[in-house]
């Protein structure tokens, strides 16, 4: 058991903060496999469905429903139930006619946000980085590990993309600027939604930092933590929504 906690297995009080999940229930969780998101920034597959969703009592009967491929994951049906899914991932259960999102709430934890099937085709995603590739098109690194070639490039590290899936076409996409709506995504401001009000660019080794607006007045936080959701309003449905 010693070697079987090591690689799929991960003590409960040793899981991410992220993780909603009771700690001291059981000893052991299952560990999520390599993949796009780190292991504090995702949820393995099996998790949710028998920990949150509760639409499989244990293990075994995820892996069942799973390996049905009965369960998507950004348009995509996945089997492996260590799977990490993370932060904008769509998760799709057809036969139920449920769908959700996954994102932070106010603990910072990452949480299933139920939406409509219309919202299940689209994912938003944001820019990391950019690479120049031959024939002189552009290759945009998204947050979620995915890469999409664009022959034009109209777009800046950090904007977000409506990426429709499976197929990955970009639909429209929202600016990292003043006047957009963020969502925080770190950070003790974790789960809150405001308007960029300025961005700070430092040119020493000090992160990048964005004043943001709200109701209850403003706050700094640090680029890396604001994910722009739309401009007027959220493109997606966000937590405390009617």
């Amino acid at each position: 058991m010693a070697n079987m906690g090591s690689r799929k297995h991960l003590k409960r009080f040793k899981a991410p903060k992220t993780w909603p999940i009771h700690k001291k229930e059981e000893k052991w969780t299952t560990k999520t496999s390599a993949g796009p998101h780190a292991l504090d920034k995702s949820l393995p597959l099996v998790m949710v469905l028998r920990d949150i969703l509760n639409v499989a009592e244990n293990a075994r009967e995820a892996k069942i429903i799973l390996n049905n491929g009965d369960v998507l994951v950004d348009g995509t049906a996945r089997k492996d139930h260590r799977f990490p899914v993370g932060f904008m991932d769509v998760i799709s259960i057809p036969k139920l006619n449920k769908y959700y999102r996954l994102i932070p709430d106010y603990k910072g934890r990452l949480v299933l946000n139920e939406i409509e099937e219309k919202d299940a085709s689209f994912k938003l995603v944001s820019i990391e980085n950019k690479t120049t590739i031959k024939g002189g098109k552009t290759q945009l690194n998204l947050h979620d590990g995915r890469n999409v070639i664009i022959e034009e490039d109209d777009y800046k590290t950090s904007d977000v993309l409506l990426l429709n899936v499976p197929e990955q076409n970009i639909s429209d996409s929202i600016k990292f600027e003043v006047g957009s709506l963020a969502l925080i995504t770190g950070g003790k401001h974790t789960g809150e939604i405001g308007k960029i009000e300025e961005i700070n660019i430092t040119k020493s080794s000090k992160s990048n930092t964005v004043l943001i607006a709200t109701e209850e007045g403003s706050f700094l936080t640090l680029a890396k933590y604001v994910f722009v959701v739309g401009t007027d309003k959220p493109v997606i449905s966000l937590l405390g929504d009617d």
